[in-house]
């Protein structure tokens, strides 16, 4: 029974550690950036030896997967899905950038350095590409129901693309003084001239 329960106080030992060398590394990838973010960094801000760090993280690979993992638990991305219900396409896209200029507020200060990380650093784009194959897939999602094709689809899906963006949202809102609720009426009007728009030939 004694061993047991040692056994068991050891395991719980071992992933509080691993839990604290996970936010440590999140920790760091928000304020220096992944590429920047060294194994000593990490081991100081966890409170324990670079070896403990290898000992649960072998490599960085595996230590990139569990921070992402972490980092997306506590910060869900819009589900699109919700947005199904609301029938009218233009008030389904204010919705929609509601939910998500909320989210690009909360996850900011990570986004912006893995937008300029993963520019030349190989894991991180490597980690991040799912989150964008996910934004194409919300842009999708939203196309859907303005019932256009052609030309003005490719235009609507630009769109829509590009008010889902993280850099847009940052140019509006950080950089041209707009608040969200003008942000979004913004890409609105886009998206509308977008799928009304027709080019020669069209």
């Amino acid at each position: 029974m004694a061993r047991k329960y040692e056994l068991k106080r050891r395991a719980e030992k071992q992933e509080e550690t691993r839990r604290r060398i996970t936010a440590a590394t999140v920790e760091l990838h928000e304020a220096l950036g992944p590429a920047r973010t060294t194994i000593s960094a990490i081991a100081e801000r966890a409170g324990v030896q670079r070896l403990t760090v290898y000992r649960h993280f072998p490599d960085e690979r595996a230590l990139f997967a569990a921070c992402t993992g972490h980092f997306q638990a506590q910060n869900p991305p819009p589900d699109p899905a919700s947005w199904a219900s609301v029938a009218d396409v233009e008030e389904r896209l204010r919705v929609a950038l509601t939910e998500v200029y909320a989210y690009h507020g909360r996850t900011e200060r990570m986004m912006e350095k893995v937008m300029r990380d993963r520019q030349v650093h190989p894991l991180t784009r490597e980690f991040s590409e799912p989150y964008f194959r996910y934004w194409e897939a919300m842009r999708d999602a939203l196309a859907a129901g303005w019932n256009v094709q052609g030309p003005r689809r490719e235009l609507l899906n630009a769109a829509l693309g590009h008010a889902l963006d993280f850099g847009t949202w940052r140019s509006l809102v950080r950089q041209q003084g707009l608040d969200e609720d003008q942000a979004i009426e913004l890409m609105v009007c886009a998206a509308r001239c977008a799928a009304r728009e027709r080019r020669s030939g069209g």
